[in-house]
């Protein structure tokens, strides 16, 4: 029997403790000043489109998955902005629920075209230093989304929830580039 666990492989990479990997600073009340599709349907795009936390989580969870046999401490570090990411998500959903709009993975676009999540949004690169590079841009498309959406939403309350999203992202940007440099 011992003979046999010779050929067992295993991971030694342990996520035990892993926390979201965000600024220690609260987000204010999910709350909006009145039902309003539009803005529930400009956050689907966030929640769920091309640039959204949707695609964050699922880009930084495969990433994650693949350096964790051999870059350890980086795997942790993206599982952790990954989670924050997810708080990003939920956060998005309970403002769309509160607009009024629904959660489905669809993202309603402007034109009236809707789009349902994609794998096909992602960037999957094989080499660690490839993988930091596609999460720093698609953080920094993320907070030029954000901003964008800030200056069509006249909602003071959604709009600082997004402004909050905008320093998470900030952060992540600046612990990629320092996991950069280590590489």
């Amino acid at each position: 029997m011992a003979e046999e666990n010779k050929n067992i492989l295993i991971n030694t990479c342990s996520f035990a403790g892993i926390r979201p990997t965000m600024l220690e600073l609260p987000y204010p009340p999910i709350q909006a000043e009145r039902k309003n599709m539009a803005y529930a349907n400009l956050l689907s795009v966030d929640y769920c489109g091309p640039v959204s936390e949707l695609s964050a989580i699922t880009q930084y969870i495969c990433n994650e998955n693949r350096l964790s046999c051999e870059e350890c401490p980086l795997a942790k570090t993206l599982l952790g902005i990954a989670m924050a990411e997810m708080m990003h998500l939920q956060k998005l959903g309970e403002l769309i629920c509160l607009l009024g709009g629904k959660v489905d993975f669809v993202a309603k676009g402007q034109n009236g075209k809707s789009r349902m999540w994609t794998p096909e949004y992602l960037a999957i690169p094989e080499q660690a230093q490839r993988m930091l590079v596609a999460d720093m841009e698609s953080e920094k498309a993320a907070i030029k989304q954000y901003r964008m959406h800030i200056s069509m939403m006249n909602d003071r309350h959604v709009n600082a929830v997004l402004e909050r999203i905008i320093q998470d992202e900030e952060y992540h940007i600046m612990l990629l580039k320092i996991l950069m440099e280590k590489l």
